[in-house]
C-alpha cells in the first residue's frame, strides 16, 4: 500500500470520511467530490444547487483544500509543437510523476513512481519501481490538468508505471473518474503489458475501462527481451484473453506497437502481427519510437510507419499510426522526471 504522507490522504474515500466527521451528509459529499474532480476547490462548491452546508463543514473547507493542494503540485510545464503539453507534478513526499496533456481533450497519467517492468525502450523502466501512486495522486493529475484549463474527456493510464501492478489504486481512480469525474467508461483506457489474471480482475470492477495491450512483438522470445520483467505469457494467450475482455465490454482492445527500427518494423514482423490479430476484437496503434538519449533504439521513418499501417489495413485490420507526443520537450515516458532528478 502507498505510504501515507503527513497532512494528505491516499483516497477520496478518506477525505469523505473526514468530511463526514465534521458534519457533511451524503449530498454534500457527492457535491464536494464532484467539485474537486472538476478542477475546482472545495470552497468553490456551487452552494445554490445543493442543501446548505453545515457551518461545521464550511469552516473546514479551506483547510481541506490546502491538504488536497499538497497531494500534487505543478512543478514544470512544457509545451510542444504538436499541441501536447508535458507536466511534472511534485508529490507530497518530494517524489514526482509525469502527465501529458494530449490533443483532442485527452490526458495521459502515471500510475506509479518508476516502473518494475523494465521495458528496454522506456526511460521510466531504467529507474525501477520507487513506490506506488495512491488513487488520490492519480486523480490529482486529472484535477491539475483541468485547473490548467485543459478539457479532459479521456484519460489514458499510459504514463509512468505498469497499471496492473497497482490494481487497488487504479480500481478506485476509475470508479471516481467514471462517476463524479464525468469520464465515460470507454474513455478510461487501462494500458498493460498484460496477464490473463489482470483481465479477470478488470471484469469485476464497478467501472470497467477500455483496454490497451502493450504488445510490441508477436515473437515470444523477442517480446521477453524487450519487456524483461513482464509476465511470461505467450502472445496468443494474451491476445485471446484481451479479446474475451473486449468482447464482454464491447469496446475493442487497442494493441500498442512501438516501432523500433530494425527490431519490429520488418514486413515479416508486421505480417505476424496481422495473422495474430485475425479474429481479435481490436485495433492496432502503431507508435513510432520517441527517441531517448542513452537508449540504443531508433525510430523508423514516418513514411515507413505509414507503409506498415497500410499493410495492416490490407490484411483487414483496423490500424492507425499515432504520433509520439512531445518529441521536442523530453516527451518519452520518464524523460522529464529523469532530467529533473539530474539537475
Amino acid at each position: 500500500m502507498p505510504e501515507t504522507h503527513a497532512q494528505t490522504w491516499n483516497s477520496l474515500a478518506e477525505l469523505r470520511s473526514e468530511l463526514a466527521g465534521v458534519g457533511a451528509k451524503e449530498p454534500h459529499l457527492i457535491a464536494l467530490t464532484r467539485t474537486w474532480l472538476q478542477g475546482r476547490r472545495l470552497v468553490d462548491i456551487e452552494r445554490r444547487r445543493f442543501a446548505p452546508l453545515p457551518r461545521s463543514v464550511d469552516v473546514e473547507l479551506a483547510g481541506f483544500d490546502a491538504r488536497l493542494d499538497a497531494v500534487a503540485k505543478l512543478d514544470e510545464r512544457h509545451g510542444s509543437g504538436d499541441g501536447s503539453q508535458r507536466v511534472l507534478l511534485r508529490l507530497s513526499d518530494g517524489q514526482s510523476v509525469e502527465s501529458v496533456f494530449l490533443p483532442r481533450r485527452a490526458l495521459c497519467v502515471s500510475s506509479q513512481i518508476g516502473c518494475a517492468v523494465g521495458c528496454r525502450f522506456c526511460m521510466t523502466g531504467r529507474s525501477g519501481l520507487i513506490r506506488q501512486a495512491s488513487s488520490l495522486e492519480i486523480l490529482a493529475q486529472v484535477v491539475q490538468a483541468r485547473r490548467a484549463g485543459h478539457e479532459v474527456h479521456r484519460v489514458v493510464f499510459m504514463g509512468m508505471g505498469e497499471p496492473s501492478h497497482n490494481m487497488p489504486a487504479l480500481r478506485e481512480a476509475c470508479r471516481e473518474l467514471g462517476g463524479e469525474g464525468h469520464i465515460p467508461h470507454k474513455h478510461l483506457v487501462f494500458s498493460t503489458v498484460g496477464h490473463p489474471s489482470t483481465f479477470a480482475q478488470l471484469r469485476k470492477w464497478p467501472v470497467r475501462p477500455a483496454l490497451a495491450l502493450s504488445l510490441h512483438s508477436c515473437d515470444d522470445e523477442l517480446r521477453r527481451h524487450l519487456l524483461p520483467r513482464a509476465p511470461k505469457v505467450a502472445v496468443r494467450e494474451l491476445l485471446a484473453a484481451a479479446h474475451a475482455y473486449a468482447r464482454e465490454i464491447t469496446w475493442p482492445v487497442q494493441v500498442q506497437w512501438t516501432l523500433l527500427r530494425g527490431v519490429n518494423d520488418s514486413d515479416a514482423a508486421i505480417d505476424a502481427l496481422a495473422q495474430a490479430m485475425q479474429g481479435v476484437h481490436g485495433m492496432v496503434n502503431v507508435i513510432p519510437f520517441n527517441e531517448v538519449e542513452g537508449l540504443d533504439y531508433e525510430r523508423p521513418s514516418w513514411e515507413r510507419g505509414g507503409e506498415i499501417v497500410q499493410r495492416l489495413r490490407r490484411a483487414g485490420l483496423w490500424a492507425t499510426i499515432r504520433q509520439s507526443s512531445g518529441q521536442d520537450v523530453d516527451g518519452a515516458c520518464g524523460q522529464l522526471r529523469a532530467r529533473a532528478a539530474a539537475e
